[in-house]
């Protein structure tokens, strides 16, 4: 009589669950205080920076200088660095080695930089790139299995988006997401949640605040306000359209420059010139303050725009800090404008503005929705909801990260123009 092998997914999942929460409460708990804490520091230096930057108008005349510091210390530091948030998705899809140490601090450092002399950028891809390579250390310094590293990936994705906006459950759901994972299992649902939820009480433990905005009042939803909200959608899809074309276009002209460390420098130059000749300097850095006036008063309608250009041109010459931020100035001055067009409140239409345009650009409509709840409340979810489905569907392919894996089609437009093509 033959033994017949034991299937290896033939053991009960309740008799494995207890090894495996306990597994993944310890490495989430060791992922969250790491990241957790690294966003704290993080975020407390960067409003020392930006505070510096704005009682010192002239630092903007170093922009050069910074961008030299970040170039060559980003060119010297070899290819898999330069790749920044790009290399996480790659290491998701591809794992091949562990990702270098040095993306961490070298990241930190390169975007304060960028806001102590001015440069408009955000602040989410360091901390996404910190919390990635920290918890990626862990994971080989404990000699964790190939699967339980992407795991971990995810994790520390999750744990740096939550703490540096203090959402830990969109910072969940936004890990998933912006990877593309097709089914949603328990198994990589909850390390993501655990480490986010963690990292975001150390972050608050060490006495970081975030911003709070308020949406004061919400009608009820109607086919009036269904159409509007669905406009707004529509609006906030193509702004993110035309984001990513800009980033694309300024990335291709600096690319033309053969020496990459060049690349900042003439960048920071153009920056301060133009910032001398204007006296303006609305549209530098994170713009945490035009965004929370657009709540209460209508932006002017460029605001939008300059943005765009700022922050593409910015990040393209090669800058660092990441684009969620400027998306969210972005979205919410183009939601205040069109308070003027539209009968719904205005910071009503500023908040779907803020997450709209970042699902639009990043993929991520569910993560900005759950965002969204966790920001302004439960009682502006549905027009939330709509906006960021609305904008992500009429935003096109492109996406910020360009290494994302998407899905084979939004919608069935994009399924029978994408059939002609393989006919033809």
């Amino acid at each position: 009589m033959t033994k017949t092998k034991k299937h290896i997914g033939a053991t009960p999942f309740y008799r494995t669950l207890p090894a495996y929460l306990i597994r993944w409460s310890i490495l989430s708990l060791i992922a969250g205080l790491f990241t957790g804490s690294a966003s704290a520091l993080f975020l407390s230096a960067l409003e020392f920076v930006t505070q510096t930057r704005e009682l010192h108008s002239w630092l903007i005349f170093y922009l050069p200088l910074a961008g030299l510091l970040i170039g060559l210390s980003y060119y010297y530091a070899g290819e898999r660095v330069t790749k920044g948030t790009h290399l996480l998705f790659e290491e998701f899809h591809r794992p091949q080695k562990k990702l270098p140490w040095l993306m961490a601090p070298l990241v930190f450092a390169a975007t304060l930089l960028t806001h102590l002399t001015g440069g408009s950028a955000g602040r989410e891809g360091t901390a996404v790139q910190m919390g990635a390579t920290l918890t990626d250390q862990v994971a080989g310094f404990l000699k964790v299995a190939r699967r339980n590293r992407r795991l971990l990936l995810i994790a520390g994705i999750s744990g740096g988006f939550a703490s540096v906006f203090g959402t830990p459950a969109a910072g969940t759901i936004f890990a998933i997401e912006v990877l593309v994972l097709r089914r949603l299992r328990a198994d990589l649902l909850l390390p993501a949640m655990m480490t986010a939820f963690v990292a975001d009480a150390v972050c608050t433990a060490w006495g970081i605040r975030h911003t709070v905005y308020l949406i004061p009042q919400v009608p009820p939803m109607n086919f009036q306000n269904l159409g509007m909200a669905v406009l707004l959608g529509i609006s906030a899809g193509v702004c993110s359209l035309l984001f990513v074309q800009t980033s694309g276009f300024f990335g291709t002209v600096f690319k033309k420059l053969k020496y990459p460390p060049l690349r900042p420098v003439i960048g920071g130059l153009i920056i301060a010139l133009v910032v001398w000749l204007s006296g303006n300097t609305t549209y530098l850095g994170l713009g945490i303050p035009v965004i929370e006036q657009s709540f209460t008063q209508p932006a002017a309608a460029y605001d939008f725009a300059l943005k765009i250009l700022f922050t593409a041109f910015t990040l393209a010459a090669g800058f660092k800090g990441g684009e969620v931020t400027p998306l969210f100035f972005i979205g919410a001055t183009l939601g205040s404008a069109l308070s003027l067009l539209m009968p719904l409140p205005l910071a009503l239409l500023a908040g779907m503005g803020f997450v709209s345009v970042f699902a639009a650009a990043s993929n991520t409509p569910l993560a900005c929705t759950v965002m969204a709840v966790e920001m302004f409340g439960m009682d502006s979810a549905v027009f939330m909801a709509v906006a960021c489905f609305s904008a992500w569907l009429f935003s096109g392919r492109k996406a910020i990260y360009h290494t994302q894996k998407l899905q084979p089609a939004k919608h069935f437009v994009y399924s029978k123009i994408r059939i002609k093509k393989k006919q033809s």
